[in-house]
């Protein structure tokens, strides 16, 4: 563990890096965090002191030039931890510090009131008016401690005033908790749209899930931790945040004396007519991925070369083919998908289920009873959906009910099919049955393109097909988990890697450029990227 002068806990930001998962916390569990905190220390050490120490620490480390600091106060705890941050660099930093409290005394927390007194009685200087000092500068610090955790409605009024003046105003802004706006749980913002703009944001307690997904990983900038002292562990968390090192030391070694007959075969069926390139795509993928040989069954004629095309009559007749095999199943499946699933789900001892094949699943009943007993004959399956096709696999819901609770969705979903889920996205979910979510905060919007969908499919059939053969005494189900997390993290960093301001990328290119573990993440890169690590205050 590496160690900082100022002591914080850089979560994500360039050169940090930690060798194990961080732990993610919903509203419930900080909760849960808070009271074991309050309970913890004395009154002359609060956890709303604490709290405000650590914002005044990284402000003066983020912005050690600054001479004015503006802070905009919410109407809850997050306004008193900003009122504390204000106390701090006024007493010991000597500066000029203006809150704009958007709040009244009368509905706030006994320790935020407590804290408003001893920033009035420290001479911060306090009022309702949401103007910045005069002469700030980009030179200054902005604060953000409006609403953090306790957004609970759509800003309005004041509040949605204070936000929009505060990205307008010329000097960077760190959020306490997150960004105001942004929904701790899901990374959503409000039906207003509006949202603290933060080039850091400091999470305090717990890691909010929110700030790696979805409109987080705009919002949020470079994220810091400050555990206040606690040990996070006593509560457990909600879900997990992946980590490369971890990963990439989980990932098995090739020998030199190994043959391409020593990493599998994946079979892809899909590439209805129109539709090939979505196999083809899936091939080179599980090629990249490492899988030893790479069979084609289009349900179009198509002829690729690198991959070993086979006519699906073949196929159909002939299903003891895949015994041993891993199968990449619906990639431009089109309708005739379905025909084929059956003998897929009763053959295939691993099985990754993509796009068609997911809604002929989320439309037929016998194939999704089929799908759920698989597992008790040591077959395991990984489906790929999007929001959409995982609220028509759930039934009932609708894709913005999934996007408002990716983690309980994807959880829900694993255990209702009995396999393992990706739910892809900004912060891919990776859920397993008995296992607690993983949250992937990698790649960027140059995935938001046609194909790449099916190049994590071929690519995680590959990277499952050799991991299956170097480590055959692994039960397919957990080998199947390891497969989907690899895969989602490394499909993710190529696209940094390969266009890292979100440039439009060709899937194809993509395919044939993936990064492949147990690649060395400490080699240089083309551009410096985002890395997790442990930094101590």
């Amino acid at each position: 563990m590496n160690r900082h002068p100022l002591g914080l806990c850089r979560v994500l930001g360039p050169n940090s890096q930690r060798a194990t998962h961080w732990p993610l916390y919903d509203t419930a569990g900080n909760r849960a965090l808070e009271s074991l905190g309050s309970a913890s220390w004395p009154e002359e050490s609060s956890l709303m002191q604490r709290a405000g120490m650590a914002v005044a620490r990284l402000a003066r480390a983020v912005a050690p030039h600054a001479q004015q600091v503006w802070v905009l106060a919410g109407p809850g705890n997050n306004g008193g931890d900003g009122f504390e941050a204000a106390r701090q660099l006024r007493l010991h930093a000597g500066l000029n510090v203006h809150v704009s409290w958007l709040g009244t005394e009368d509905p706030l927390p006994p320790d935020a009131r407590a804290a408003l007194h001893r920033a009035q009685a420290s001479g911060v200087s306090i009022d309702n008016r949401c103007m910045p000092p005069n002469g700030f500068s980009q030179r200054d610090l902005s604060i953000d401690a409006l609403l953090g955790r306790g957004l609970n409605r759509t800003p309005d009024g004041m509040l949605a005033h204070g936000i929009t003046a505060f990205n307008a105003a010329p000097a960077p802004i760190l959020a306490v908790d997150l960004p105001s706006g942004l929904r701790a749980d899901s990374g959503t913002l409000t039906e207003s749209g509006l949202g603290i703009q933060a080039r850091w944001t400091l999470a305090l307690l717990g890691l909010a899930p929110g700030l790696f997904t979805a409109h987080g990983r705009d919002l949020c900038g470079e994220i810091w931790w400050d555990s206040l002292g606690m040990d996070v562990e006593q509560i457990a968390p909600t879900a997990w945040l992946a980590s490369t090192a971890q990963l990439r030391q989980r990932w098995p070694v090739r020998c030199h004396a190994q043959h391409k007959g020593s990493f599998g075969d994946v079979w892809v069926v899909g590439g209805a007519p129109g539709m090939s390139g979505a196999a083809h795509l899936a091939g080179l993928a599980a090629l990249q991925g490492g899988a030893g040989r790479v069979h084609l069954t289009s349900l179009a004629e198509t002829a690729v070369k690198e991959l070993m095309t086979r006519p699906l009559e073949h196929l159909l007749k002939n299903p003891r083919l895949l015994h041993h095999a891993t199968v990449v199943a619906g990639c431009g499946g089109g309708d005739d998908i379905e025909h084929v699933l059956p003998v897929l789900l009763e053959t295939a001892p691993r099985l990754v289920l993509d796009a068609d094949a997911l809604n002929a699943v989320a439309h037929d009943a016998s194939l999704r009873h089929a799908l759920k007993e698989r597992h008790q004959h040591d077959m395991a399956t990984i489906l790929t959906p999007h929001p959409l096709e995982a609220a028509r696999l759930l039934g009932g819901w609708e894709t913005h009910e999934v996007q408002a609770d990716r983690i309980n969705a994807a959880t829900h979903l694993a255990h209702a099919l009995n396999c393992v889920v990706v739910l892809k996205g900004s912060g891919s979910i990776v859920t397993t049955p008995g296992h607690l979510a993983m949250l992937h905060p990698v790649g960027n919007v140059s995935l938001a393109t046609p194909g790449s969908g099916d190049v994590l499919a071929g690519f995680l059939g590959g990277l499952w097909s050799q991991l299956a053969h170097l480590e055959p005494q692994a039960a397919h189900i957990d080998s199947a988990r390891q497969a989907a997390h690899t895969a989602v993290h490394w499909h993710g960093l190529s696209a940094e890697r390969l266009s890292p301001r979100g440039e439009v990328l060709r899937a194809e290119t993509l395919a044939r450029q993936l990064i492949v573990p147990p690649f060395d993440l400490d080699e240089p890169f083309p551009v410096q990227r985002h890395r997790y690590g442990h930094v101590e205050l």
